[in-house]
């Protein structure tokens, strides 16, 4: 049986959910626009890190809610 959690566990999983996905695909923008930039490419390196940065905040969100559904929190 599933255990009640309190509002500010499942806050906190929200937040961390967004914070994780958000802070990924920006820092993948950001390195992309900067390898542009110094290698002369414009939209190559900003696309590829830009899936990466996707691909690692959906695989951190899915750990996260593992995690969360676990109770190891």
């Amino acid at each position: 049986m599933r255990q009640t959690r309190r509002p500010l566990q499942g806050m906190a999983l929200y937040s961390a959910i967004l914070s994780q996905l958000v802070g990924s695909i920006l820092i993948g923008v950001f390195t992309g626009m900067w390898l542009d930039n110094k290698i002369g490419t414009t939209p190559l390196f900003l696309v590829l890190c830009l899936f990466t940065g996707l691909a690692t905040g959906v695989t951190a969100i899915i750990l996260t809610i593992r995690k969360y559904d676990s109770g190891d929190t």
